[in-house]
């Protein structure tokens, strides 16, 4: 036995012999945080950048992507709306897709952000990934479902959201 040291393999000596489970469980969410950031900034810019993608017609194009799922998507409505105007729609989800990205990784209004990338995924299922079959093919459901735990959990840790809470907290002495 040694003297006033915690031979428990399952703690750690860096948290006040805090369990590395406990510490395992707030940092949780963090990798799926970084992948949506930077997954839906790369689309985001990969759709910015690409002179084909936000034309109304030809190889690569919104215009014909959208014309493609329209019969098969399951709101064919919604894509009739971004028929209207294939350009402005295919700029408004890259942007939006930037958006949430930035927000996502920085952490800064973590929870809109996840419930904008959750709303772009669901509209991206319900149109261009609905007839994939079997289901699982389609990788927009998985998004949708990959933005939910942060919609509810927000981005607690590493992030500007907890920097202004803590912030905020010392200003009031610790009242919200």
């Amino acid at each position: 036995m040694t003297h006033g040291m915690r031979t428990d393999p399952h703690t750690s000596g860096l948290h006040g012999g805090q369990d590395w489970r406990d510490n395992a469980t707030r940092y949780a969410l963090l990798p799926l945080r970084i992948f949506l950031g930077i997954t839906f900034v790369y689309a985001g810019l990969d759709k910015l950048t690409d002179s084909a993608f936000l034309k109304d017609s030809g190889a690569g194009s919104i215009g014909d992507m959208m014309r493609a799922v329209r019969d098969s998507s399951a709101i064919p409505a919604l894509v009739d709306l971004a028929l209207k105007n294939p350009p402005g729609f295919g700029c408004a989800i890259a942007l939006g897709e930037l958006a949430v990205g930035i927000g996502t990784l920085l952490g800064l209004l973590a929870r809109l952000a996840a419930l904008g990338g959750a709303l772009i995924s669901l509209s991206l299922w319900l149109t261009v990934s609905w007839a994939s079959d079997p289901y699982y093919y389609g990788n927009d459901l998985a998004y949708l479902m990959a933005w939910l735990p942060l919609v509810l959990a927000g981005a607690p840790l590493l992030s500007l959201d907890a920097a202004l809470r803590s912030r905020r907290r010392r200003r009031t002495g610790g009242y919200r």
